[in-house]
């Protein structure tokens, strides 16, 4: 969440940044309430301070009260039970006002889980066509025959199964068989072997959070629709960012630990509410899928650097499994909630003839560390530390990458060299 004591000094350059996602309507109505708050706060605290000083005048009196003649102490009780009359009106207003209060607070806090973070002013302004490509890495393969996209090469190696994952989970699942079942575990080692040299320490995590988690993180309240729930109000997880960044939930770092990175790997679940008719075709957009996620944690001056730092662990991923791909600066339209800038890595995918994202990485500044209580210790008192995730490799993204760029007019597909270490074989389907 955002700071509130940067909401309420200047709301103005706060505004002005929502503006650009088109999100200030909520801090509007976030300033009203916060208007709200302030009367309620003063008004119980001028009601607490009153009512603790007739408490100490009415003790006083009745300690006094044993020293008077008859006719001092019956006017001094007379004046006592107007005091206890006062005193009974005063609590019930104080009763009300810190009731209202309570919601109000609680009203303010919704809010506050509402309000995205502000975008970077670096990040491009506008939606999601007006992101801007900052470069492109490789040439796309220049076939000598009609290629075909990764479905049908799946289907003509008897590789991916649709049809049988409809009839057991329903639409968007599938069964990967054979050399792509090899193919996944041969990218995880590939990908685990480049991250934990970079530093990102392995972790599989769990990937049934509870909704603290989901809140914690940001994707709560706004991408409820995407996830699943259980009955009783667990989150299979999206991404294994949720349960990474979690993991220190309500801890404090000491400084000189961070950073702090881990590489996650999970299946990751997501409903795809919304993306009827989009991408239905293959592996491409389905509710389950395999993901390597980095995650850092790290001092706020060093935020800006960790997000190239993950960038170029992507890019070199790419470039060594041969993937022709472009870096694409997001614009401020179609960052998620938690993000003040993200970079995707789009890869060429020649049966559609296009680039498609198989990465992105984001910088959540001190977003998600506010939501989960996430501090490390100065010599100035507690700090809450920055976040910052990307994707290593989107298995299934990857597979579909290097099936379309290998792929040869016989039909087998070739593996990237550095992959042939992992994979144990030069082709796919031979």
């Amino acid at each position: 969440m955002l700071d509130v004591k940067l909401v309420r000094s200047d709301p103005d350059r706060v505004r002005k940044a929502l503006e650009r996602r088109g999100s200030a309507g909520p801090l509007d109505e976030f300033l009203e309430v916060e208007r709200e708050r302030r009367r309620l706060t003063t008004a119980v605290e001028e009601q607490r301070a009153t009512r603790n000083a007739a408490s100490e005048e009415i003790a006083q009196t009745k300690r006094a009260l044993k020293g008077m003649d008859p006719d001092e102490k019956t006017a001094a009780e007379a004046a006592l039970q107007e005091r206890f009359a006062a005193m009974r009106e005063l609590g019930g207003q104080l009763k009300r006002d810190e009731a209202s209060l309570a919601e109000v607070e609680a009203r303010l806090q919704e809010m506050l889980l509402e309000i995205p973070n502000l975008p970077a002013d670096e990040a491009p302004d506008g939606g999601e066509e007006d992101s801007v490509v900052l470069r492109t890495v490789g040439s796309p393969p220049d076939f000598d025959f009609e290629p075909k996209d990764h479905l049908d090469l799946g289907l003509a190696l008897d590789l991916i199964d649709m049809e049988r994952a409809a009839k057991v989970s329903g639409s968007r699942f599938a069964y990967l068989k054979g050399d792509l079942v090899l193919l996944e575990f041969a990218l995880l080692r590939y990908g685990l072997d480049i991250v934990t040299a970079h530093g990102f320490r392995p972790v599989v995590p769990p990937v049934l959070v509870r909704e603290e988690a989901m809140y914690g993180t940001g994707f709560f309240p706004t991408d409820r629709q995407q996830v699943y729930q259980t009955t009783d109000g667990d989150c299979l997880v999206g991404t294994s960012e949720v349960p990474l960044a979690a993991m220190h939930m309500a801890e404090t770092f000491e400084e000189e630990q961070l950073p702090v990175r881990y590489a996650g790997f999970s299946a990751c679940f997501r409903r795809e509410a919304g993306a009827a008719g989009r991408d239905t075709r293959g592996i491409l957009r389905v509710h389950q899928f395999d993901k390597l996620e980095m995650f850092s944690f790290c001092l706020p001056e060093e935020s800006a650097a960790e997000h190239e730092r993950i960038l170029a662990v992507e890019e070199e991923i790419l470039q060594g499994l041969e993937i022709p791909y472009q870096v694409v600066d997001i614009a401020v339209g179609d960052l998620g909630a938690p993000a003040t800038r993200k970079f995707d890595c789009e890869a060429w995918l020649p049966g559609q003839q296009r680039y498609r994202e198989v990465t992105s990485c984001s910088d959540c500044t001190d977003y998600q560390a506010r939501r989960l209580e996430c501090r490390y210790r100065t010599e100035k008192g507690l700090r809450f530390v920055h976040t910052l995730n990307g994707t290593a490799i989107a298995i299934g993204r990857t597979i579909i990458a290097i099936m379309e760029n290998g792929q040869r007019a016989d039909g087998l597909i070739d593996v990237p060299p550095t992959l042939v270490p992992y994979f144990g074989k030069d082709v796919i389907g031979a």
